[in-house]
């Protein structure tokens, strides 16, 4: 953990809507500068939380700290922070250079001020020759720098995205990720962004709190969601994961033979499994399963096999059972034409290694 103070604290907060529970004790840490993503499906508690950072909501319990300050129950106007909505929520009757500007007549800024954060922002999301556009005149993606440009014209301390990528198609919302990143690196700012885009939030974030049923199942960098999945559900919601029920059979007091059902016997180290228990739950990714038609070298080797074959472009995706009788997903990059292909019906070997076999929680 950084030893810098944090621009966002979130101190044991809950949010309820009736007898639904929307945010429940919800505490982490946003670094100043950090990019921070919100991941989860609909209605796991994402939107609520960043509302309640912005004060659109205010939570029944805990307490919400921007650079130091309580805001938990201050009007949004009164925290230094802006929001991009998934809508964009532009002023249709009002020019690029007015919607821009509109945040900034609001807090009564000079003329001149206004009209120089309104250029830096115009520049800064490369908007150049649009300002005298309507909003119905521009793009989608367009119309989605005109609302970053609105956010950022004030220079808030931390800038919101609810979803803001959403509404594009694919190869624009990929070419906008890497631009958001770009700016948001260029600032230095804080950004909140929130998605249930899982290769989205993986692409972009610092660090990543993956939220189900109004929790924080687990918060940590990209790769530490994606490869040291902490319980059943990121390990699925991250990607995809093999999710097998595993009972140790024996232990050298360093390492563990673990048979997984089905019967693949594996071999795993001690300090990861949960102390005292006979079975657990393991996760492994697809395309941590090498294979070939020939032998080949890994801490662990097994044989098996293709009993179904999917072809998907780069990838191809394969279910194995194993000559011990545990069926696994992998995932085999089509590397080159020439090379020998392997499809449904052929033996391959198969090799893993101890620490792509990882122990998650059920709850």
């Amino acid at each position: 953990m950084s030893s810098d103070p944090a621009m966002i604290e979130i101190s044991g907060v809950t949010k309820r809507f009736g007898g639904f529970t929307a945010v429940d004790n919800v505490s982490l840490e946003v670094r100043a500068g950090e990019f921070l993503t919100l991941l989860g499906p609909s209605g796991c508690g994402k939107t609520t939380l960043l509302r309640m950072i912005a004060g659109f909501e205010t939570p029944e319990a805990g307490a919400i700290l921007l650079g130091g300050e309580d805001v938990t129950y201050l009007a949004p106007y009164r925290r230094n922070v802006n929001q991009v909505f998934q809508s964009y929520a532009l002023f249709p009757h009002l020019t690029v250079r007015d919607n821009i500007a509109f945040g900034l007549r609001m807090q009564k800024c000079p003329d001149a001020e206004i009209a120089k954060q309104v250029a830096d922002a115009v520049s800064l999301v490369s908007l150049e020759g649009f300002e005298n556009r309507m909003p119905n005149e521009l793009s989608g993606g367009q119309r989605q720098r005109v609302a970053l440009a609105r956010a950022l014209a004030p220079k808030p301390k931390v800038l919101l995205l609810d979803e803001p990528l959403s509404a594009l198609d694919a190869k624009l919302r990929a070419s906008m990720q890497i631009e958001l990143k770009r700016l948001q690196r260029q600032l230095g700012m804080t950004f909140v962004f929130v998605t249930h885009d899982q290769e989205e939030a993986l692409t972009m974030s610092d660090r990543i709190a993956v939220m189900n049923k109004g929790r924080v199942e687990q918060f940590g960098t990209s790769d530490e969601i994606y490869h040291q999945p902490k319980t059943a559900f990121v390990a699925e919601f991250i990607g995809e994961a093999n999710l097998l029920t595993a009972e140790m059979v024996s232990h050298n007091g360093t390492t563990g033979c673990v048979r997984l059902e089905g019967g693949l016997e594996l071999t795993i180290a001690l300090e990861k499994w949960p102390a005292g228990s006979k079975s657990a739950l393991v996760s492994i990714r697809p395309e941590k399963v090498h294979i070939s038609r020939h032998p080949i070298e890994a801490e662990i080797i097994f044989s098996a096999r293709v009993m179904e074959e999917l072809f998907q472009g780069a990838l191809d995706r394969l279910w194995l059972e194993c000559d011990a009788g545990t069926q696994l997903m992998v995932l085999e990059a089509n590397e080159s034409s020439l090379m020998e292909a392997i499809h449904e019906g052929d033996r391959v070997y198969c090799g893993l290694h101890a620490d792509d076999i990882v122990v998650v929680r059920t709850e």
